[in-house]
């Protein structure tokens, strides 16, 4: 959850530079998603995600055959995705699912696992940790987070929309039969040694995950949902035997956290559910075989959409109403590669719905809470 603070939206002011549109200057990091959304490529991490043969036991150590047949996934980057910001802790992740839960395990290096939140649904980004985004219809609203800390604290909630859409966040949402269990390779809250690393291991229920996925039920083979992955490092101080996080002495606040993420989001925000990976179901169990990921050609128009989408909320911070024509918007300069993309806008001060025809007989549009649809 990132409200406000390290993760805070980007603020809707007035007077925003122009739109990029070709690649960021040397040494300039994306900042604002409505200046620099345009410059970012379009390359969400994807993972082939097999059946378990057998149910992986929830111990948090990783060690019995499910695991050790699937893939992992590419190690962690910095959120912005910056090379300059490459992590200097390997973070990587595996996933796997049957027909009753959806298991995901990470390891995290870490020479210092330290931690001191301990009660559910305390706000465990606080300590660091490992988070779990998972958007099942791929709309961008409604979608799941979880927080694992590595004295296994969860926290859980569920989002109707980003955060720069209005949220809110539903702490009271709850992950009902989760199964989680963490294993520390060192000493957790032992200042002075070097430990190796921690891991983490859930099993989340699909009839929990239900409520945000197509048609109400599990994934079945061949379908793809939109997950990502990120860890949050704080930098810390040893105080009286104790870990603590560290103080910006300019600021009176904690130092920033270092954050690492499976699919880069471009910016410093993971709620920005159209930069997640693409994780696609196969019929194959772990060990038996390999699956090619196939790209939904829909998704690249989805990508063109929201640029539209970008450019009519900074046309909104710039004039206090949505553009009513697409020309406006210079929808002209958006093409899709293998596609005539021809959009339509209808929109009214505060309300906008962008279409398009896609690929295979699709009709694919966006809305001006960022909801994604795609009709066929």
């Amino acid at each position: 959850m990132r409200s406000a603070g390290l993760r805070r939206l980007c603020p809707l002011a007035a007077g925003v530079a122009a739109l990029a549109m070709g690649a960021l200057p040397a040494g300039q990091i994306a900042s604002d998603p409505m200046r620099d959304f345009e410059a970012l490529p379009y390359a969400p991490a994807r993972y082939v995600c097999y059946r378990a043969g057998t149910p992986p036991v929830v111990d948090g150590r990783l060690g019995d055959s499910p695991w050790q047949n699937a893939p992992w996934t590419s190690d962690f980057v910095g959120i912005e995705g910056d090379d300059r910001k490459r992590p200097a802790l390997r973070t990587r992740a595996r996933m796997l699912w049957d027909d009753s839960y959806f298991y995901v395990s990470a390891e995290m290096e870490e020479p210092d696992v330290w931690g001191t939140l301990t009660d559910r649904d305390a706000i465990v980004y606080n300590d660091n940790d490992i988070e779990v985004f998972i958007d099942p219809d791929g709309d961008t609203v409604n979608y799941y987070e979880l927080e694992v800390n590595p004295l296994g604290t969860a926290f859980d909630l569920m989002l109707p929309h980003t955060y720069r859409d209005g949220g809110p966040a539903i702490i009271a949402w709850d992950i009902a039969g989760l199964k989680l269990a963490v294993d520390v390779r060192g000493t957790v809250n032992k200042p002075g040694d070097t430990d190796e690393a921690w891991t983490v291991e859930l099993a989340i229920p699909w009839r929990i995950l239900w409520e945000a996925s197509a048609g109400r039920r599990p994934p079945r083979a061949g379908e793809q949902w939109r997950v990502n992955f990120s860890r949050v490092e704080w930098p810390f101080v040893v105080e009286d035997g104790r870990y603590a996080r560290r103080m910006d002495p300019a600021t009176g606040k904690p130092a920033p956290s270092v954050d690492s993420t499976w699919s880069p989001q471009g910016f410093r925000d993971i709620h920005m559910p159209e930069r997640w990976g693409f994780v696609q179901f196969s019929s194959i169990a772990a060990g038996a075989g390999t699956e090619r990921f196939v790209e939904d050609p829909n998704d690249r128009v989805k990508w063109a959409l929201r640029r539209l989408y970008y450019r009519q909320r900074r046309y909104r911070a710039e004039h206090g109403l949505y553009a009513s024509d697409l020309a406006g918007l210079g929808a002209r300069s958006i093409a899709v590669e293998g596609l005539d993309f021809r959009p339509s806008l209808q929109a009214t001060d505060r309300l906008f719905l962008v279409s398009a025809p896609g690929f295979n007989g699709a009709t694919v549009s966006i809305q001006q809470d960022g909801r994604v649809r795609v009709v066929r």
